[in-house]
């Protein structure tokens, strides 16, 4: 059974370009969250992300408006995932605030038994997120570390 989606909001300091770059260029991606990633943001693309040598997340785009709007689907690619791959959605939406943005992420359709996992990474990789669009470094992940698992 599905839990109640997961909703974050931040705001950060960058404009909704800069925030846009780092959720769809893969060299951009790699400097807050993973250690590689496929990423082909258009509708119908790849959304393939390796988060610490090991576990691999899978998914397509199903809506991609530059610099608001984001989805993709998103699941495990290990056969015995509690989330297979593809089998939830992630929706980001982009809106400009002064001279930043509020980011709104909602991610549906997770099992209940892996939605604490879920907010727990969400809540880590927007900070990483908000770090780096806002032009600092976030450092090495504590969370890319292979013995640590996933989903």
């Amino acid at each position: 059974m599905a839990a109640e989606p997961i909703s974050k909001e931040i705001y950060i300091a960058a404009p909704p370009e800069i925030v846009f770059e780092f959720l769809t260029d893969p060299v951009k991606m790699l400097r807050w969250m993973g250690v590689k990633a496929e990423l082909d943001p258009r509708p119908g693309g790849i959304y393939r992300l390796d988060p610490n040598g090991r576990d691999v997340i899978r998914g397509k785009y199903l809506e991609v408006v530059p610099h608001s709007r984001i989805v993709f689907t998103w699941g495990w690619e290990e056969p015995a995932a509690k989330v297979p791959a593809g089998s939830t959605a992630v929706e980001i939406t982009l809106e400009r605030e002064g001279k930043g943005t509020r980011l709104r992420l909602t991610h549906r359709e997770l099992p209940e038994d892996a939605r604490g996992s879920h907010e727990l990474g969400w809540t880590h990789y927007l900070e990483r997120l908000k770090t780096i669009s806002e032009g600092a470094e976030p450092g090495p992940d504590p969370f890319a570390d292979p013995s640590v698992r996933h989903g």
